[in-house]
């Protein structure tokens, strides 16, 4: 078991605190402080909203990873590049990052353990090794932790939103502007539980778009995420009357044009801070076939 100290510098939640401390996600240092693992002035704290003071002094003691009882598939896996602390892969789309209900196993963690079997165990026995997650529907670079202190490294990374993330998207209609942001709290969807939304009191979500390319009935952006929440680009995107082409969830029922295998959305380029260097490293990655060629069909031959 890890014990992790830290002395609060400004009022907060505790579950905020210990996910920008300790460089677990929000969700993850809610169920440690629910299981009784977390502590304030010494005393345990069992509510994720606790509110801290500044000069509070909070414990957090996170469980040696149980055996994941997951099994590894030899599945094809684009490795990009991979060292002794990390991995940034490269995702296909339709397939699901980890294990979930509907999808035990053909997963990205099952093609990772069959090739990394010392993942990191900070995300949990179905998420070993993942620092995020990319839908199950977009392609691209996603980074994968090989180590413990890596993972808290760049996990710690991307809650101070020091990880860069370009995606590129084919959207639907002609944008107006050449550029523009998106600042928008995104949130479960008040009566439907499957679809996030803007909603007061939702989590901050920021996104900066440009305009790459105006095509048929569409456009080519480039987004880049200062936050990432759950369908962030997705959300923000059909908040404009822009979504994402092919978005079963947030586009049109009826698509202009039959895009098969779901939203045209890409993870195009990937910046951190390497955990142990100090090195800043970038990665990029061209779309799959699906998206280079609805980008080439919707083309505007007219110009």
């Amino acid at each position: 078991m890890e014990t992790l100290e830290f002395l609060c510098d400004r009022p907060s939640r505790l579950d905020v605190f210990l996910s920008e401390q300790a460089g677990v996600t929000r969700s993850r240092a809610g169920n440690l402080i629910r299981e009784g693992r977390a502590f304030v002035n010494g005393c345990a704290q069992t509510k994720a909203g606790c509110a801290l003071k500044e000069g509070d002094r909070v414990r957090l003691e996170i469980p040696d990873a149980a055996p994941a009882e997951l099994v590894p598939q030899d599945l094809p896996l684009d490795i990009v590049y991979q060292d002794a602390e990390l991995a940034v892969v490269y995702k296909p789309s339709g397939m699901v990052v980890h294990p979930a209900a509907g999808n035990p196993d053909g997963t990205m963690v099952n093609a990772l353990l069959a090739k990394m079997p010392d993942l990191s165990g900070v995300g949990g026995v179905a998420r070993p090794g993942i620092v995020h997650r990319i839908d199950k529907d977009t392609s691209g670079l996603l980074l994968v932790a090989k180590t413990d202190r890596a993972h808290v490294s760049l996990a710690a990374q991307i809650a101070e939103h020091s990880v860069e993330r370009a995606y590129l998207a084919i959207v639907i209609g002609n944008m107006k502007e050449e550029q523009g942001d998106v600042d928008a709290p995104i949130g479960r969807h008040p009566t439907d539980r499957k679809k996030m939304a803007i909603v007061a009191g939702g989590r901050p979500a920021r996104t900066h778009w440009q305009l790459l390319e105006r095509l048929r009935g569409a456009c080519l952006l480039r987004c880049e995420l200062s936050t990432g929440r759950t369908h962030q680009i997705r959300v923000h995107m059909a908040s404009l009357g822009h979504p994402v082409l092919g978005d079963p969830v947030y586009g049109p029922k009826k698509s202009p044009y039959p895009v098969e295998g779901g939203q045209l959305l890409h993870a195009a380029r990937i910046a951190f801070t390497h955990p142990v260097t100090g090195e800043r490293m970038r990665f990029e990655a061209p779309p799959e076939e699906r998206f280079r060629y609805w980008h080439e069909r919707l083309k505007d031959r007219s110009k």
